[in-house]
């Protein structure tokens, strides 16, 4: 059924447009090549996705600063396979991660196709919880900046997606209000139900097919959007 009286569309960028799982996943094999780690990077990778999601969480709830995530992630991940890092390299390594990071930048299947359907009628933004020095290198160097007509970060309002501020403040960038605005995203808790707890409309990427509420839309495909939009 598709949706009435949205002007604007607010994406999600990691998980949901730039898929973050590869682009990392080639990233990890460039800088372990650099720094001559020898690890399994299938074994490292099994690894260290859950413990990224766990210290993101922290970060998200404001438990943790960036610095701690971005060494702990790693840290717990060798410390997992049993691989004996110095701190010195893993602290290397945190940066020639996020140094690399953006040499890779491959999308989700049809988002070209969706962003260039969407344009003609919609006012396009992203809200990211993404580190201020990387998500706009992302959305260059991945040829889809031009798109959005702006881009909030959570490091811009100081807050967190799903904490309502980091909503309230790309509404007010983007010169629009909820009634009239629609969030898509991949994390059920800081995309959805953030945007759904000040009155947005949502639509879930659900890629893992773990709907928790029949009520919401969902997709698993970009393109389905075109069902909504």
């Amino acid at each position: 059924m598709k949706l009435k009286g949205i002007t604007d569309v607010f994406f999600d960028l990691d998980h949901t447009l730039w898929d973050f799982d590869k682009n990392s996943a080639l990233t990890f094999e460039k800088i372990f090549k650099i720094n001559d780690i020898s690890v399994n990077l299938t074994e490292f990778l099994i690894h260290y996705e859950p413990i990224n999601l766990k210290y993101w969480k922290l970060y998200r709830e404001e438990k943790i600063e960036k610095s701690a995530l971005r060494f702990n992630r790693l840290n717990d991940a060798f410390l997992a396979i049993d691989y004996e890092v110095e701190p010195a390299l893993i602290y290397k390594l945190s940066d020639d991660y996020i140094t690399h990071l953006t040499t890779f930048n491959h999308l989700f299947e049809n988002t070209f196709e969706i962003l260039d359907y969407l344009k003609v009628k919609y006012n396009l933004h992203i809200i990211t919880n993404g580190f201020d020095e990387i998500q706009h290198k992302k959305l260059k160097q991945s040829n889809i900046h031009q798109y959005f007509k702006t881009v909030t970060n959570s490091e811009m309002v100081g807050v967190k997606k799903p904490n309502p501020k980091i909503f309230n403040f790309a509404l007010e960038q983007a010169n629009t209000n909820m009634d009239k605005s629609l969030m898509i995203g991949d994390s059920y808790e800081a995309d959805i139900l953030g945007a759904k707890n000040i009155g947005m409309d949502v639509v879930f990427f659900d890629v893992n097919n773990m709907t928790l509420d029949a009520n919401i839309k969902r997709i698993d495909n970009l393109i389905q959007l075109k069902n909504y939009l």
